[in-house]
């Protein structure tokens, strides 16, 4: 296994690039929240590395932006091992796949997000890889076609999916370990805002880190992304320092409100309030009221809101709650009566 410090560095990364991959956890002591997870990885870790061998496939699901690519690099970096990442759209074909597997060396991870898109035909030769790390190849075609099997290094293959229902049972029942991520809680949020501040250099007292940690949604991707708002925004109308008055004049003028509600989220829930009495409504409807996508509502959207407790999802379709109408200022309707404005 090789050194960390001895992979390849793309000499053509943009300061942006550099910033956000300065930003991400390089081992699992830098990370924040996410305990169990933590724990259960501690262990993965120690006992492949005792027996020097390379890591059980793992596979990480949740809502976007948690930090499933940010684990997989901290995998890498505890085996001391190179990581090759791709995507489930960006595999079309079975060759594409054949030639990044042969590619990887003893130990290697290869990463590949949103692993639930993976086509049937690259899927199929996957399971052989993982399952006994060989590739099988067809030469030739008709009565001539004849099969090779290549035999692979040891890899470890780490899958990130927002949609574990989608990812099928057989591609599932390959990977030895499979945890879920959560929302993490305000005081992990406030952690890692408080972190990326300093590495951002942005002066920003108490208050204005617990105001932009508030406001995140339990999404350090979002977090990160507010915070750079944030410190926009005093620069330009403030003294450069993040105050809670600063961050929340900010966020204001962003559309984020206390519970971190984006735009998006108050669109879909008055959405069903307004024109569908508080549902029951299809998601495919609420997203041609909106003109949004029905995978983006499903993905990013409603996991929030139905942790909040602002949506409920019925055989029907979705109903928005009593705490819903509340927080966007409508009178609960009694008796069939129609939603009204308080």
């Amino acid at each position: 296994m090789t050194d960390p410090k001895d992979r390849p560095v793309t000499p053509e990364a943009k300061p942006d690039d550099r910033v956000d991959h300065a930003l991400r956890p390089q081992k699992l002591t830098d990370l924040i929240g996410q305990d169990q997870v933590k724990e259960n990885l501690a262990i993965l870790i120690a006992a492949a590395r005792q027996r020097g061998e390379a890591l059980d496939h793992v596979l990480f699901y949740g809502p976007p932006g948690l930090g499933k690519t940010t684990l997989a690099n901290v995998l890498a970096n505890e085996m001391g091992v190179n990581i090759k990442t791709t995507s489930g759209p960006a595999i079309e074909r079975a060759g594409d796949l054949a030639a990044i597997l042969t590619n990887l060396r003893a130990g290697d991870i290869l990463f590949i997000d949103e692993i639930h898109r993976l086509g049937r035909a690259v899927e199929e030769v996957l399971y052989p890889a993982m399952e006994d790390f060989a590739l099988d190849i067809i030469i030739g075609k008709g009565p001539s076609a004849r099969s090779i099997r290549l035999k692979l290094p040891r890899f470890s293959v780490v899958g990130a999916t927002t949609r574990l229902a989608l990812v099928t049972a057989p591609l599932r029942a390959r990977f030895g370990a499979v945890y879920r991520l959560d929302y993490y809680d305000e005081a992990a949020m406030r952690k890692i805002v408080s972190r990326a501040a300093g590495m951002l250099k942005v002066p920003a007292d108490e208050d204005g880190i617990n105001e932009v940690a508030r406001r995140a949604r339990g999404t350090p991707r979002i977090a990160l992304r507010l915070l750079r708002r944030v410190r926009d925004f005093a620069q330009v109308r403030g003294t450069g320092q993040v105050t809670r008055e600063m961050a929340s004049a900010a966020l204001d003028l962003l559309q984020v409100d206390p519970l971190g509600l984006d735009d998006v989220d108050r669109r879909v829930l008055r959405a069903i309030i307004e024109k569908f009495s508080g549902g029951p409504v299809g998601l495919n409807t609420i997203a041609a009221a909106i003109s949004e996508e029905a995978d983006t509502i499903m993905d990013v959207v409603e996991p929030y809101l139905l942790q909040l407790g602002f949506l409920d999802r019925t055989p029907q379709g979705r109903v928005a709650t009593r705490t819903a109408y509340a927080h966007l200022g409508f009178a609960y309707p009694e008796n069939g009566e129609q939603p009204r404005l308080l």
